[in-house]
């Protein structure tokens, strides 16, 4: 006997005939319960889901958005860490930080627009996360400035551009020790 001829033979043994040829009540004549509907589900369900999804999806890309708007206060505040642990005195260290800090903000403001390429969306509003993450590039760059003028290292006065000029006088004197009368 072939195996294939069992199978596909007229007289299958699990067979199941679901046409329905009996005269007795079907379920077609019972009625549906409240709130039940055959008819398929229509065209603006599955739209205002659609608007939902894409609602929820600018949200997210919005957020994302802010999230990398607000990304420099991290790294100001690390600056400024970093920049008051290196003091006052001008050596490599404190050079190379207040460096770092110059350039991170400079090099964030120059490319604004890759970084907000991603989040670019008719439907998704990045003026504010833009201006937000150039206030805090700005904030880190006058950071860094601020930090050049304590080390000594830019030009405030006259005489740090003209040699012949006397340099300004100390307006304050620190020192240590025990004063004895």
């Amino acid at each position: 006997m072939d195996k294939g001829k069992a199978v596909m033979g007229a007289g299958r043994r699990w067979a199941v005939d679901f046409s329905d040829q009996s005269t007795v009540p079907s379920s077609r004549d019972i009625l549906d319960p409240p709130g039940f509907s055959r008819a398929p589900p229509e065209q603006d369900d599955s739209a205002t889901s659609r608007q939902k999804k894409d609602a929820e999806a600018n949200w997210k890309l919005q957020q994302k958005a802010w999230e990398v708007a607000q990304s420099p206060f991290k790294n100001l505040m690390m600056m400024g860490f970093m920049m008051w642990m290196a003091g006052n005195t001008v050596h490599l260290f404190s050079i190379g930080i207040t460096f770092s800090a110059l350039w991170q903000p400079l090099s964030a403001l120059q490319s604004v627009g890759k970084i907000f390429e991603p989040f670019k969306d008719n439907k998704v509003e990045l003026l504010m996360p833009k201006l937000v993450f150039l206030a805090l590039n700005l904030g880190g760059l006058a950071l860094g400035i601020w930090k050049l003028n304590t080390l000594g290292l830019l030009p405030t006065h006259a005489s740090d551009w003209v040699s012949s000029l006397p340099p300004p006088q100390e307006v304050e004197h620190s020192g240590g020790g025990y004063v004895f009368h």
